[in-house]
C-alpha cells in the first residue's frame, strides 16, 4: 500500500524513521492516518530530516520502495491546484452533488408513488368495466324476459 511519509529522527532514541502521514485507498483517493505510526528503518538514514517521501509497504509493514514525493506534490499542485481546484471547490461540488441525489431520489419516491395511484386506478377501471358489463348482461337478459313477457308467441 502507498503511504505519504516524512523522515524523521525519533528525539529520545536518535533512530531515523518514517512517520506515515496518509495513505492511498484508491487511485484519486487518500486518507489521513489516523495515530501517524513511526517506522523506524535504515532506509530512511539516506534521505534528509523533515524530506517527505512515498514509500510502498507489504501487508506485513515491509518498506518495499521509498521515493521522494517532490515530483508527486508537483503533480498535484499542477493538476489540481494550478486548474482551480481547491478543497473548498471540491466540498461544494460534493455538496451539489448530494444535493442533486437527494432531488433524484425524491423525484424518484414521486414517480414510484404516482405509479401506484395509476395502478390502483387501472385497476378500479377494470373492477368498473367487469361491473358494467355483468350489469349489461343482466339487463339484456331482463330485455329478453320482458319481451318474452310481452310476445308469448315467439
Amino acid at each position: 500500500m502507498l503511504h505519504l511519509a516524512q523522515v524523521q529522527t525519533a528525539k529520545k532514541s536518535g533512530k531515523t524513521g518514517l512517520r506515515l502521514l496518509a495513505f492511498q485507498r484508491s487511485d484519486y483517493a487518500w486518507s489521513k492516518a489516523q495515530d501517524e505510526e513511526f517506522l523506524v528503518t535504515e532506509a530512511a538514514t539516506s534521505w534528509s530530516d523533515g524530506l517527505l517521501v512515498l514509500v510502498q509497504l507489504a501487508d506485513n509493514r515491509e518498506i518495499l520502495e521509498i521515493r521522494d514525493a517532490k515530483d508527486w506534490v508537483i503533480e498535484i499542485v499542477e493538476s489540481f491546484l494550478g486548474s482551480g481546484v481547491t478543497p473548498a471547490f471540491l466540498r461544494e461540488e460534493t455538496e451539489r452533488a448530494e444535493q442533486w441525489r437527494r432531488s433524484l431520489t425524491l423525484q424518484s419516491q414521486e414517480l414510484d408513488r404516482r405509479a401506484l395511484e395509476l395502478e390502483a386506478r387501472r385497476e378500479q377501471i377494470q373492477q368498473l368495466e367487469e361491473t358494467l358489463k355483468r350489469e349489461k348482461k343482466q339487463l339484456e337478459q331482463m330485455a329478453a324476459e320482458y319481451k318474452t313477457k310481452l310476445n308469448p308467441s315467439n
